[in-house]
């Protein structure tokens, strides 16, 4: 698949505004997403916003360095995508843990959040690798 450096600029801020999107919900109207009401799940995904919040900032800064053609594209990009696996580990262990994919519809929008995770990471990790040297070579950030 060759994505475009246009496109991966529109993927990341619609990514960055899906994740926000989801903790409007999560704050005010958290039957929209939320798989279970028990304080155990409801723990566990209040432990996200700040790392969530990472990765947006993330996105942001490797939309922006695309855009800018700036060489710190492939630091904030391999970030962004790390982060994103290692918070997919995080949920799929403890879906797995409590059987949190057969609680209904939100459990099917939390086992496509953790396929979207894990799918978007691995893509833009992918697409950034193999266009690291490309990607090395454009304006200096410093300059």
């Amino acid at each position: 698949m060759n994505v475009s450096r246009s496109k991966l600029i529109v993927t990341c801020y619609a990514l960055a505004a899906i994740i926000v999107l989801y903790w409007v919900a999560w704050f005010t109207h958290r039957s929209l997403v939320a798989s279970e009401t028990n304080t155990v799940y409801v723990n566990f995904e209040q432990a996200f916003p700040l790392a969530d919040g990472f990765v947006v900032v993330f996105l942001l800064l490797s939309a922006r360095a695309l855009h800018q053609q700036a060489s710190s594209a492939v630091l904030f990009l391999l970030m962004g995508a790390g982060a994103g696996f290692y918070l997919g580990g995080m949920d799929v262990l403890f879906d797995l843990e409590h059987g949190i994919w057969s609680h209904g519809a939100n459990g099917i929008v939390e086992l496509a959040i953790n396929i979207v995770t894990f799918a978007t990471s691995f893509l833009i990790a992918r697409w950034t690798w193999t266009r690291r040297h490309e990607l090395d070579d454009v304006k200096s950030d410093a300059g």
